[in-house]
């Protein structure tokens, strides 16, 4: 009875494999059920596996209809995450489907910004050849100031060579100089006073780069973007005068790591109260630790949010233990 059925199964392939070609499936059905076999991403699978370098994966959502032009969370598009990570065949991928070499992301940065941000200068060159923009229009960030930021003098200079505004202003009136004097890089800020860099911007605030330059204690650069006569004014000055120099502070060692992890896991539809849990536990170890430094507040105020999931925004208060210094 078995053997019976085998065969007649055997029989109905063989059948099948016998159709005429007008009975056959057609390419373009066998394309409409490729496609309906693959699930599109949302945007945290899409930047984790665009970041890992899965060009397999992202011309298989491109086959089953993914824009090219899709934005992933934080980064943006596969074009931005190949010139973020210096992927020149994942930009030429999306590039081959369309994608929008000027397009920005919700934070108004572009593929350009990204590869000079990050110092990917080959990157930098392929963008330029297929139609990349160095200018954007008066007060908005640029390429250039992303470059000078970080420090990436190699990919500064060929922007300028291919006509980036040495001047160019961000939304608040902040020249590109003044992005080397917030880092405090010397050897930047030089060479680009050599490239014509006005030293007379100032931004809403009614800061330039000598008020940066002293707020942030670089005296060799407030000499060389102010004249004697300024500099010695403004050195006269009490330093209460620039106000208190406030940077960013780094995540707590540990919680990038366990961000990514999280990151993965909500990819995968899998819960992430764990490692939520393991994540506000370190923050609030070093906020802390943080508290028993240089007259701290009696509390903090901490902070979570998801750009995704803006309305899963929580806030707590850290107190201060009043029995310890």
């Amino acid at each position: 009875m078995y053997h019976s059925r085998r065969a007649a199964l055997a029989a109905a392939l063989l059948s099948l494999l016998a159709l005429p070609a007008s009975a056959q499936v057609a390419p373009e059905r066998r394309a409409d059920i490729a496609r309906s076999a693959v699930a599109l991403p949302d945007g945290t699978a899409f930047r984790v596996q665009m970041e890992a370098g899965n060009i397999d994966r992202a011309r298989a959502w491109l086959d089953a209809g993914l824009d090219p032009n899709f934005l992933g969370d934080r980064i943006g598009s596969g074009l931005m995450i190949g010139a973020w990570e210096g992927n020149i065949p994942l930009m030429e991928l999306f590039a081959a489907r369309g994608a929008d070499v000027n397009q920005a992301n919700g934070m108004g940065e572009t593929a350009l910004m990204h590869a000079a941000w990050k110092g990917r200068i080959d990157a930098v060159r392929w963008l330029l050849a297929h139609g990349a923009r160095v200018e954007r229009g008066s007060m908005q960030w640029t390429a250039l100031h992303y470059a000078v930021f970080a420090g990436h003098a190699d990919v500064a200079a060929l922007l300028l060579e291919k006509g980036a505004d040495v001047n160019a202003r961000t939304p608040n009136g902040s020249s590109v100089l003044m992005m080397a004097v917030y880092e405090g890089r010397e050897d930047v800020a030089r060479w680009l006073l050599g490239r014509g860099a006005d030293t007379s911007i100032k931004n809403e605030n009614g800061d330039g780069a000598l008020e940066w330059a002293m707020k942030f204690d670089q005296v060799k650069i407030a000499r060389m973007v102010s004249t004697a006569a300024d500099f010695q004014a403004a050195a006269s000055r009490p330093k209460s005068d620039w106000g208190q120099a406030r940077r960013s502070e780094t995540a707590p060692p540990g919680v990038e790591d366990l961000l990514r992890i999280r990151e993965i896991l909500a990819s995968r539809h899998m819960s992430v109260d764990k490692v939520d849990r393991r994540i506000a536990a370190l923050r609030a170890k070093y906020a802390r630790e943080s508290l028993k430094k240089e007259a701290p507040p009696a509390a903090v105020l901490e902070i979570t949010a998801e750009r995704r999931a803006p309305e899963r925004q929580e806030a707590r208060k850290i107190k201060r233990d009043a029995a310890r210094p």
